[in-house]
């Protein structure tokens, strides 16, 4: 298994306007997931970033076509979409970020976090 590290950061300091982020370098993967004030809001995009990681590898998903559709999904965005990128059906890792986020609820429910808090919380973080 390639050797993974998962670390907290401010969200202006992300590559770019997402609160997870993964990229491979050196032999290791990368996942920096923004600051909040729950830890584990982090751990629930932790997971998502890692289940989505797992599934693009697998199914051959490169990075390079993620960060391309989220750059220019980005930059395209009308100021009052908060969707986010993986959910535009046309993504080339829509399927798998699907299933992450199904994790993700699992996950949160089982934690007795509020969805529509934990969401709140996020999307607070690119306004």
């Amino acid at each position: 298994m390639k050797r993974m590290s998962f670390v907290s950061i401010p969200h202006t300091s992300q590559r770019y306007d997402t609160v997870g982020d993964y990229q491979d370098a050196h032999g290791c993967t990368l996942f920096t997931i923004s600051e909040m004030p729950d830890e584990r809001y982090e751990h629930l995009v932790a997971l998502h970033e890692l289940v989505e990681k797992i599934l693009v590898t697998a199914r051959g998903v490169s990075d390079e076509s993620i960060d391309q559709f989220d750059t220019a999904y980005e930059a395209a965005r009308l100021p009052d979409n908060d969707s986010e990128p993986g959910d535009e059906p046309t993504a080339p890792y829509h399927r798998e970020h699907q299933f992450a986020t199904r994790l993700e609820r699992m996950l949160a429910e089982e934690l007795g976090i509020d969805w529509e808090h934990y969401d709140t919380t996020v999307l607070g973080l690119s306004k």
